[in-house]
C-alpha cells in the first residue's frame, strides 16, 4: 500500500466535508474505510485528526482482514520494537498480517468482541515502581474496571521489566491475571525479560515457545507464506539535491525541518541553544557535564522532578562504518523515499524523503550492541558461504554469540566485518571492507530507531523557569578485558559538545587502558547537526523534551524530607533544594528573618568517592545550607578516600536513624531515593526496613510492611536506573 502526502490527505478531507455538506450528513457518520484511519494512526497528517478516526480496533481488524492485534506499552522504544519484530516473524512463518497499536489510541471496551479464531498479544513494559508506561494508562486503567467476560479472548502477553526494582513486570502480571479472572485463554507461557540481565534473550526464549501453541490452539500452518520475502518498506532513490526544501537531513518533525514552530514535545523536540557547559570532576579518570539549556520563548514548562529527554546521533566512526559497509560511501547524499508497505504492521522509522546518511546518522540506533536475532537475518545476504555461516553460528548459538559478539560489545556493523574477515580495528574508509549488497528496506527493519536519553533535571522550574540543567556522568565501560571500550550514546554526546564549547581537550580516559586507547579521543560527533541547525550563530544547540515525573516534593514547607542520593542520584535533590531556597527568599522578604522558624527539616545523604575529586556542587549545598539557616542539613559519605576507609550512604542513614525515623515516621515526612537501583537503591531499603522495623517494635519484615504502606501513599518514592 502506498502512503499519502499532507496534501493528498488533505485533499482527501477536503472532499469528504463536501460529500457531507451535499448530503446534509454529519462528517462524522461518514464511513471511513480501514485503511485510511489506520494511515492516520501510523503517521498520516494531522488533517485526518477531524476525519472521525475509530478507536475501535476490533472493527479496524474486521476490514482489513487482520486476525492478530498487537499492543505495545513502552517508554523508550524497545516493547514497541518487540511488538513489530514479532509481527513481522508471525508474517513471514504463516503469512498472517498483523495490526500493531499503541492502546492509547484505542478503547477496550470491544474486547470482548474479539473473534475467538483471532489473537491478541501484549508486549507491556513496567518502569518504577509498578507504573505502566505513559501510553499504557488507559489500558491499565480499563483493566483495573470490573471487566465483561472475555472467553473468545485469546492472548499472549510479554512483560518487560528490571528485577533490580521490587515490582517486577507489575503491569504485564496485572494485565495476565485481569484476563485470566474474566476467563480469557492465555495459550503460552507468561513471557518476562529483566533488564537486569539479558532482556534480548528472555524474549528470544520466550517468542521460540509460542509457535507451537499457536499452531496447535489456533490452527495456524508454517510455510504456507508467500509473504515471507516481501519487504516491510520501499525504497525508492529520487533525483532531487538534498538541499531540497521537502528532504529531511535529520530533523525529527516536520516544524523543525521548515523552521516554523509548535508545540514542542516527544514528537516535535525543541532545538534548544546551550547556555553553559562544564566539567564537575576534579581530577581522575571520569567526566561529569553539567549542561544548561535556553527554553525561553519556547513555551515548554516543566515541573521541579521532571525528566528531560535529549536526543542523540551517532557518532562518525560508526556512521562511516556502515556507509562502508553497505557498499553506500558515494551514495551517502542520495535521497530516498520510504514508504510502508503495510503500514499497519510497520511504520516508517525516518521522515521522509530523506538521504541514506541521516538515516544512519540521526534516525536508527547503529551503535547498540548487535541483537542475535538481527545478526541472523543478514545470514541470507552474505557476500560468501564463510560469512553466511559465521551468521547463521552466532544468529543461533547463544553461547557463541555471548563470547563473540556480547562480550566484545561489537555493533551490527562490526559482525558484518568480522564475518566477512575484515580487519575491525581498521578506521572506516582507510581500508577496503566488504561490500554487503543488503536491500535498505531490510536495515529500516532490523535497526531499531534512535531514542531519546532521559536524564533527571538538576534545576528548580521555579528558580529557573526558562532554564532546563541536567548534571550528567559520562559512560564507558568495557564488557570484557578483551572487548571493545563501550561509550553511552546521549553522555559522550554532551560531552563532545562540552569540549567544543569550553575548549578543554579530550576525554579522559581509564588509568589501565592500552597506549591505543589513550591515544583516542573516544566518540566524535557533528555537533552542527542537520543543515548546522544544531549551531546557529555561534550557539550549540540540542533537540529536548520534558517528561513529567512522580518525583514530586510535597506542596507544604511543614512536611520533612528525607533525600537519599549517591553520584549524580543528587540531581534532582538540588531541583528540589533550589525550589525550598526560592520560596525561603520569598519568605523572609515578606515575613522577615525569621519566616523560617517553622519550616520542617531537609536531610540530605549524599556519597560520592572522593571529596577532592567528584564531590559535586559543594559550593551549592554551603550556599543552600547558609540560606536556609538550619533548615537543611546534609551528610555525605567518601568510599574510597586515601585513608582506605569506605562509607556508603546506608551507612549515614543507619547512623542517622533517630533523625530518619523522627521525620518519616513521627512527623509524617517523605523519603526520596534516586540512583543506582541495583545495588544502592536496595541497600538502602534494606536499612531502611531494619531501623523503621525496629522503631515500631519489630525487625526488617514490619519495616518492609511499613515501607509498602508508605509507597502506595506517595510518601516513599525512588527514581532509579540500573
Amino acid at each position: 500500500m502506498s502512503s499519502f502526502s499532507d496534501l493528498e490527505l488533505s485533499f482527501i478531507a477536503i472532499v469528504l466535508s463536501i460529500i457531507a455538506v451535499y448530503l446534509h450528513v454529519p462528517i462524522k457518520e461518514i464511513k471511513i474505510p480501514a485503511w485510511l484511519r489506520q494511515l492516520g494512526k501510523n503517521g498520516g497528517s494531522s488533517t485526518t485528526s477531524g476525519l472521525g478516526l475509530s478507536k475501535d480496533f476490533v472493527e479496524l481488524m474486521k476490514e482489513s482482514g487482520k486476525k492478530v492485534v498487537i499492543f505495545y506499552g513502552s517508554q523508550t522504544g524497545t516493547a514497541e520494537e518487540y511488538a513489530t519484530r514479532i509481527a513481522k516473524e508471525i508474517k513471514a512463518r504463516y503469512g498472517l498480517s498483523s495490526l500493531v497499536c499503541n492502546p492509547e489510541d484505542y478503547e477496550f471496551n470491544v474486547l470482548d468482541q474479539l473473534p475467538s479464531t483471532s489473537l491478541a498479544i501484549f508486549i507491556l513494559a513496567t518502569y518504577g515502581e509498578g507504573e505502566p508506561t505513559d501510553n499504557a494508562t488507559s489500558l491499565l486503567d480499563f483493566l483495573s474496571t470490573s471487566l465483561p467476560p472475555l472467553a473468545n479472548l485469546k492472548y499472549l502477553i510479554f512483560g518487560l521489566g528490571n528485577s533490580t526494582y521490587q515490582h517486577f513486570c507489575a503491569t504485564s502480571r496485572l494485565a495476565d491475571s485481569s484476563f485470566q479472572a474474566a476467563g480469557a485463554t492465555r495459550i503460552g507461557p507468561l513471557g518476562e525479560g529483566d533488564d537486569d540481565g539479558s532482556l534480548e534473550e528472555d524474549y528470544l526464549s520466550w517468542k521460540d515457545t509460542i509457535w507451537s501453541s499457536l499452531e496447535n490452539q489456533l490452527g495456524w500452518v508454517e510455510g504456507g507464506s508467500s509473504t515471507a520475502s516481501i519487504p516491510d518498506f520501499q525504497v525508492k532513490e529520487l533525483p532531487i539535491s538534498k538541499v531540497h526544501p521537502s528532504v529531511y537531513q535529520g530533523e525529527l518533525s516536520k516544524q523543525a525541518l521548515t523552521n516554523k514552530r509548535g508545540i514542542y514535545d516527544s514528537k516535535n523536540p525543541f532545538i534548544a541553544p546551550v547556555l553553559e557547559a562544564k566539567e564537575l570532576f576534579q581530577g581522575g579518570d571520569r567526566n561529569c557535564v553539567s549542561m544548561k539549556f535556553d527554553i525561553r520563548g519556547s513555551g515548554m514548562k516543566y515541573t521541579t522532578g521532571d525528566h528531560v529527554g535529549i536526543w542523540p546521533l551517532n557518532p562518525d566512526n560508526e556512521v562511516e562504518r556502515f556507509l562502508h559497509v553497505l557498499g553506500l560511501a558515494s551514495k551517502r547524499d542520495t535521497v530516498i523515499d520510504i514508504v510502508s508497505l503495510d503500514p499497519a504492521l510497520a511504520k516508517v522509522p525516518t521522515p521522509s524523503p530523506t538521504t541514506f546518511e541521516s538515516v544512519l546518522r540521526y534516525y536508527l540506533d547503529i551503535s547498540q550492541l548487535a541483537s542475535r536475532q538481527a545478526i541472523h537475518s543478514f545470514a541470507r545476504f552474505a557476500p560468501s558461504e564463510r560469512a553466511r555461516e559465521v551468521l547463521e553460528r552466532l544468529g543461533t548459538d547463544r553461547d557463541a554469540y555471548h563470547v563473540e559478539v556480547a562480550e566484545k560489545g561489537l555493533r551490527l556493523a562490526e559482525v558484518l566485518m568480522l564475518a566477512a574477515g575484515d580487519d575491525l580495528t581498521a578506521a572506516p574508509g582507510m581500508v577496503t571492507s566488504t561490500s554487503w549488497d543488503v536491500p535498505f528496506s531490510h536495515i529500516l527493519s532490523c535497526v531499531p530507531r534512535l531514542q531519546p536519553r532521559f536524564y533527571s533535571i538538576s534545576s528548580s522550574s521555579r528558580m529557573y523557569p526558562d532554564e532546563i540543567h541536567v548534571t550528567v556522568v559520562v559512560a564507558k565501560s568495557r564488557p570484557s578485558e578483551a572487548g571493545n571500550m563501550i561509550f553511552g550514546l546521549g553522555s559522550n554526546l554532551l560531552l563532545n559538545l562540552k569540549q567544543a564549547i569550553t575548549g578543554d581537550g579530550l576525554a579522559k580516559v581509564e588509568n589501565n587502558s592500552t597506549n591505543e586507547e589513550k591515544d583516542s579521543k573516544g566518540p566524535i560527533y557533528t555537533l552542527t547537526g542537520p543543515q548546522n541547525k544544531y549551531h546557529k550563530n555561534q550557539i550549540y544547540h540540542l533537540p529536548i523534551h520534558t517528561r513529567p515525573s512522580k518525583f514530586r516534593l510535597p506542596k507544604s514547607v511543614k512536611i520533612p524530607l528525607i533525600l537519599i542520593g549517591p553520584g549524580t542520584g543528587v540531581s534532582p535533590y538540588l531541583a528540589f533544594l533550589q525550589d525550598r531556597l526560592h520560596l525561603a527568599r520569598r519568605a523572609k522578604s515578606t515575613k522577615g528573618p525569621n519566616a523560617l522558624r517553622d519550616w520542617a527539616p531537609i536531610t540530605l545523604f549524599y556519597g560520592c568517592r572522593r571529596s577532592d575529586q567528584d564531590f559535586l556542587y559543594r559550593d551549592e549545598w554551603r550556599e543552600i545550607e547558609r540560606e536556609m539557616e538550619g533548615v537543611f542539613r546534609m551528610y555525605v559519605a567518601f568510599s574510597r578516600e586515601e585513608d582506605g576507609k569506605k562509607v556508603y550512604v546506608q551507612d549515614l542513614v543507619r547512623e542517622q536513624q533517630g533523625v530518619v525515623v523522627e521525620s518519616l515516621v513521627a512527623k509524617k515526612g517523605y523519603l526520596y531515593i534516586c540512583g543506582d537501583a541495583k545495588h544502592m537503591a536496595r541497600e538502602v531499603e534494606a536499612t531502611l526496613e531494619d531501623i523503621i522495623g525496629k522503631s515500631l517494635g519489630g525487625g526488617p519484615a514490619e519495616g518492609g510492611r511499613e515501607m509498602r504502606v508508605l509507597k502506595e501513599r506517595k510518601r516513599v518514592l525512588l527514581d532509579v536506573w540500573s
